[in-house]
């Protein structure tokens, strides 16, 4: 099972900001953001990127490669 969800989930809770606030910086429907929480749909290559810029942290961070 990939990682992804869960480190995407940390993220959020220490980011202090809202799911509604994420998605609109993002530019993403909450759809999306909920269908990545859950495991339910993985980003693309891009959206991975822009996660990973967004919250600071490394494309790898966030499918587990590196803590």
């Amino acid at each position: 099972m990939s990682v992804f969800p869960q480190k995407l989930q940390k993220l959020i809770e220490d980011s202090n900001k809202t799911q509604n606030e994420i998605c609109k910086d993002l530019g993403i429907r909450k759809q999306k953001l909920s269908k990545w929480k859950t495991g339910y749909n993985e980003p693309s290559i891009e959206e991975l990127a822009m996660i990973a810029k967004y919250f600071g942290v490394t494309s790898d961070y966030l499918i587990g490669l590196e803590d």
